[in-house]
């Protein structure tokens, strides 16, 4: 969801720069003037952009570490109950084993 939001806003962005710059472009002023024009708004978008692109890097950064810990937890969790449920098992095999020795016992008797 977050990425789809980012690539909505890099596009809106992205098309109120080309606006801006067309606008700029067709507007009735001196050529000297119109190339200042441009220049801003190109070292404006250009900031706008880096500050956008370091919060979604930071923002991606925090996720990641965030999903990462939350499968170590999980992970860990997994293990500690396979680790209850083998000693389970071996628990009932042991008596299982138990079991049959008793009834070999008695079968040779």
């Amino acid at each position: 969801m977050r990425t789809d939001s980012g690539t909505v806003l890099l596009a809106l962005l992205s098309g109120a720069a080309i606006g801006a710059g067309m606008g700029i472009l067709y507007a009735p002023d001196k050529g000297s003037n119109t190339r200042k024009k441009i220049k801003r708004k190109v070292e404006e978008t250009s900031h706008d952009l880096a500050e956008r692109i370091t919060h979604a890097k930071d923002e991606l950064t925090r996720s990641a570490l965030e999903k990462r810990e939350e499968f170590e937890h999980r992970l860990e969790d997994t293990l500690s109950n396979m680790s209850y449920k083998a000693d389970d098992i071996i628990a009932g095999l042991e008596h299982k084993l138990e079991d049959l020795r008793k009834k070999n016992a008695q079968l040779q008797k």
